[in-house]
């Protein structure tokens, strides 16, 4: 088995490919040891020391370090710990697989108003069509956290958590985007 590894927009992630499905369906970003206990892979990536993030995607793991680190010395030890995992078909949650977890977590999400409902859909196609695809090429995420007023709301996972170049992509990028195609989007912010 091979792993293909690519460079990020966030220097402090690196995005592994493994050739073959990661997750079936969503994403699972974990920003600390304590979230990475529910899955096996996520746990042995930070028991490296230097992980302070590990995202899922479906076709990828991306791996964030912590400032500082030489990722000549990590990425050897990131790779061998994701070839252990995929060469023994392990699991990847405790359980078997993903059922009952869900991202985004529906509480840190803004209520839409039904009056909005078409707004709303409007937005969510845009994100899940345009913005999701690009993004996901960067070794991340973006989820749509809610519309309010004008403003779209949104949180960046994976490599582009953190990333220096997120805010313009989010103002730049996502802000022009959804107010062309949307007229009631006013700005974009980071939920």
């Amino acid at each position: 088995m091979y792993i293909e590894t690519e460079t990020t927009p966030n220097p402090a992630t690196l995005k592994f490919l493994p050739g073959r499905q990661v997750m079936a369906s969503g994403t699972r970003d974990f920003a600390d040891p304590e979230s990475a206990e529910i899955s096996p892979l996520a746990s042995a990536l930070f028991s490296l020391g230097d992980v302070t993030g590990v995202f899922f995607g479906s076709d990828f793991v991306s791996v964030t370090a912590a400032q500082g680190t030489d990722w000549a010395a990590l990425k050897p030890q990131v790779v061998a710990v994701l070839l252990d995992h995929f060469v023994s078909e392990a699991p990847l949650f405790a359980g078997g697989d993903a059922a009952g977890f869900a991202v985004p977590a529906e509480d840190e999400a803004i209520e839409d108003s039904p009056e909005d409902a078409d707004v709303v859909a409007q937005i969510r196609e845009l994100i899940e069509t345009r913005v999701r695809p690009a993004v996901a090429g960067d070794g991340g995420d973006i989820v749509y956290r809610g519309f309010r007023e004008g403003v779209v709301f949104l949180q960046m996972q994976g490599a582009c958590s953190g990333c220096p170049s997120s805010t313009a992509t989010l103002k730049q990028g996502i802000e022009g985007l959804l107010k062309h195609y949307v007229p009631e989007v006013t700005e974009v912010r980071a939920a």
